[in-house]
């Protein structure tokens, strides 16, 4: 594996050292860093142990010919960089390799990284922002933010750097607001939007159109047992056209959505849950249906993935940028790894063969690089 590719990707990224200082180069370290990342690296010091493990591989590629940087080194290098421009060159390199087509569903979910509370300064847990493309299940894109409060700030942000056109844009409740349903539309996209408690008026509106339908019409549902646990899902769509007049600030409103979901589990616990939704796109009954489970995708497919396979929540990492940094680390080798289909096996198999097989890892950097087709 050369590491011309990936330096093409992240060309523009600026190393934040004095030129006369720098005895290890910044990509050798960047790329030392993910590849480490791919192999179940969670820590700095995970990350110059893989190094040492892998360093006649490295030396291979004529990278650290004067051997390895420790592990302070690695931390103070990655953490300096500018968590800006390493977005950047992440959306770079997902737009050259991945493939989306019309109507595609792309969810936006923000996720507190816990282990960053910074101890010295009594900073909170930064949030990161991540735009998820459901059908390749893959990250394309993210923004940092200081709070979950702040995430109505920084889901426009992200909409801003990615291309949206044709497809349709899930978010919850908290981003549901009128610029961010505007945004979308301007930006060739259809949104699909959790409407809660924050837009009363407009939540009390569409469960009045729903009341005589949800009384009347014959349900349609799916179930689904397992362990002792049975879930039982109905979904129905309306025309919003009634509703679109009488609130003309959502743009392009056109469809509206509710979700029923009951579900008991293995102790005989019963639940019943109503989940209503605006949108801008034509929406047929069972195109709705897929795209709200689609959206839960970014819990499942990255979230989790994220906190149990990779502990992300139990990284101890917060000084300077290294916990925003780090977090892009991981988004770029879980898109790889999931990239990298000829193993059916899980993300966390995936690592351990990495890590212990570099011929393996070489596959799933090469499979990161190449165009990322749609399942």
């Amino acid at each position: 594996m050369s590491i011309d590719a990936f330096s093409e990707h992240f060309a523009e990224l600026q190393d934040p050292r004095q030129t006369a200082k720098v005895a290890y180069p910044l990509f050798d370290v960047l790329f030392l860093t993910l590849c480490a990342v791919i192999g179940g690296a969670e820590g700095w010091q995970d990350i110059e142990d893989f190094g040492e493990a892998h360093l006649d591989w490295f030396q291979k590629r004529k990278l650290f010919p004067n051997g390895l940087p420790v592990h302070d080194t690695i931390a103070r290098v990655i953490s300096r960089l500018d968590p800006v421009q390493f977005q950047h060159c992440f959306l770079n390199w997902m737009a050259a390799v991945s493939k989306r087509c019309e109507g595609d569903v792309i969810a936006l979910d923000g996720k507190v990284l816990r282990g960053s509370y910074d101890r010295d300064n009594r900073a909170s847990a930064i949030h990161m922002v991540s735009a998820f493309s459901c059908a390749n299940g893959v990250v394309l894109g993210q923004v940092k933010t200081d709070a979950k409060s702040n995430e109505i700030t920084a889901i426009p942000a992200l909409l801003s750097m990615l291309d949206i056109n044709g497809c349709l844009i899930s978010i919850d409740a908290m981003g549901c607001q009128t610029a961010i349903a505007a945004q979308v539309v301007e930006q060739g996209g259809h949104y699909l939007l959790a409407v809660k408690g924050n837009q009363e008026r407009l939540s009390n509106a569409i469960r009045e159109v729903f009341r005589d339908v949800l009384a009347e019409e014959q349900p349609i549902a799916s179930i689904e047992q397992s362990r002792g646990r049975i879930e039982v899902r109905q979904y129905y769509v309306l025309p919003a056209d009634a509703v679109a007049r009488a609130f003309p600030e959502w743009k392009g409103l056109s469809t509206l959505g509710v979700a029923i979901g009951y579900r008991r589990d293995n102790k005989g616990k019963e639940s019943l849950e109503y989940r209503y939704y605006i949108s801008s796109a034509p929406l047929e009954r069972a195109t709705f249906a897929n795209a709200v489970r689609s959206h839960w995708g970014i819990e499942n497919q990255l979230h989790w993935v994220l906190d149990v396979v990779m502990k992300e929540d139990a990284c101890q990492i917060y000084r300077e940028e290294g916990s925003a940094n780090l977090a892009a680390v991981r988004h770029i080798a879980l898109n790889m790894l999931r990239s990298e289909r000829s193993k059916k096996v899980s993300i966390r198999r995936k690592q351990k063969i990495a890590a212990m097989n570099s011929s393996y890892l070489e596959q799933v950097l090469l499979s990161g690089f190449n165009e990322v087709d749609e399942k």
